[in-house]
């Protein structure tokens, strides 16, 4: 087997067990995986925490390109980047997961003495310490040590040793640069909400309250194509509650915090809110 189809097959494997993926070239820097993004020509920043600007059907840049899709990773598409490809990575966050990156053998000795035992990958200069669970990444939160699981891809390693504990307060602490502000999504909306001039759908509060759980629900499980999905779900949402007034902003707040929690900024949904909006003529 070549190298190419090692990496290939490695990428298929890791996406069946749920572990979103993508190809990476020389210098760890991920591809634009399509022909229009193609040597980043869309001007997307490899390295970039947020997609774009491109107008791809779905995400292409870092992270956010991870996939469990099979049928995207043996896409035609996809196969000049894999021809390229000098290793693969995936999205910590989309597989439930957080990675501490050490970065040399003085990160290894702390860790040691301070945080958890967990499963422990050998890196190129260190190692990668798995925790079950998620949260923000953060780069260089101490000397030679990053963060990264929403938002954020690693390179695949191996499976590793050891038994993965649950992410600790320990870890979590280390992305706190200062007390963490209240949620601000609701004052941070600058988009309208309904044109409220259709008949009221919402015999019940249940109804409408099953309709934004499920479209939360429908974020939080998303493994890849985060944007889209927010897009989409967002679409929904105003299809089905979003002309007759009943939809407040309580209720696009949650949805709000489900899409940041899956790594999208506050300006990416609004700006998705908005589409949406404008895509139903509201």
């Amino acid at each position: 087997m070549s190298t190419i189809d090692s990496f290939l097959k490695a990428g298929v494997d890791l996406a069946a067990a749920g572990v979103p993926v993508l190809p990476l070239r020389a210098g760890k820097v991920p591809f634009g995986n399509c022909p229009a993004c193609a040597h980043n020509r869309c001007g997307g920043r490899p390295n970039m925490k947020t997609p774009g600007p491109c107008a791809c059907p779905q995400p292409c840049h870092g992270w956010a390109a991870a996939t469990t899709d099979p049928t995207i990773l043996n896409s035609r598409e996809w196969a000049p980047a894999w021809r390229a490809a000098a290793a693969v990575a995936y999205h910590p966050g989309g597989a439930g997961l957080t990675v501490v990156d050490l970065d040399n053998a003085a990160a290894v000795d702390w860790a040691q003495a301070t945080l958890p035992a967990t499963r422990r990958v050998p890196s190129t200069r260190g190692e990668h310490w798995i925790y079950q669970g998620v949260m923000q990444s953060s780069n260089a939160v101490r000397p030679g040590v990053d963060i990264k699981s929403l938002t954020a891809y690693a390179r695949w390693l191996g499976p590793g040793i050891g038994t993965m504990a649950a992410l600790p307060d320990a870890v979590r602490a280390l992305a706190v640069k200062e007390p963490a502000p209240a949620h601000k999504a609701p004052q941070t909306l600058s988009v309208p909400l309904t044109g409220g001039q259709r008949e009221c759908r919402h015999r019940t509060p249940t109804y409408l309250e099953r309709g934004i759980a499920m479209a939360e629900q429908r974020i939080t499980e998303a493994r890849s194509a985060i944007h889209t999905t927010v897009y989409r779900t967002f679409l929904a949402v105003l299809s089905t509650h979003g002309g007759c007034g009943c939809l407040t902003d309580t209720h696009v707040a949650r949805l709000f915090t489900a899409a940041q929690a899956k790594g999208e900024s506050i300006r990416h949904c609004a700006d998705a809110w908005t589409n949406a909006r404008t895509a139903l003529g509201m």
